[in-house]
């Protein structure tokens, strides 16, 4: 039975938490979180609460054995790019691009 959880309009780029988020694919609900509570990364704390949560919705289930869980697929997609303009020289400006993520998290039991 999959246990899903979502979390969107994350303010961080989905680059930077893609790289986190293949680290912790196909492992244990255990090991995961282990691994996410001692990483330094801002996407790896995102990631533990989305974790976290999912974890959460899969104590609701009564069927559902929590220690067999292990992390089936995350997909981190873009969200909506807010677009600023910081000025430079000479009367020019430059385009800043503050991106967003959603992220959805699915577990399985092995």
């Amino acid at each position: 039975m999959e246990i899903k959880a979502k979390i969107r309009m994350i303010h961080i780029s989905p680059r930077k938490v893609r790289i986190v988020a293949d680290l912790i694919k196909k492992k244990n609900v255990n090991d995961a979180s282990g691994l996410l509570t001692y990483m330094p990364q801002k996407g790896a704390f995102i990631l533990k609460k989305l974790l976290d949560s999912a974890v959460a919705n899969a104590r609701q289930k009564k069927y559902v054995d929590i220690d067999n869980l292990f992390v089936k697929n995350i997909m981190v997609d873009g969200g909506p790019v807010s677009k600023r303009f910081m000025p430079r020289a000479m009367g020019r400006a430059t385009k800043i691009r503050k991106r967003s993520s959603h992220i959805t998290l699915i577990l399985d039991e092995a």
